[in-house]
């Protein structure tokens, strides 16, 4: 949640379409960063 809130709390467009469009930008740059961040296992054996 602290990562969300370093976007901003609020949205600052009027329209409601951008509104919607910029939410999911925002979760599509949190989960990119969240995939980036999680380590690649590999079995070995």
């Amino acid at each position: 949640m602290n990562c969300v809130k370093l976007f901003g709390q609020r949205l600052m467009s009027r329209d409601f379409d951008r509104q919607v469009a910029k939410v999911q930008i925002r979760s599509a740059v949190m989960n990119r960063f969240t995939a980036l961040g999680i380590p690649v296992t590999v079995a070995l054996g």
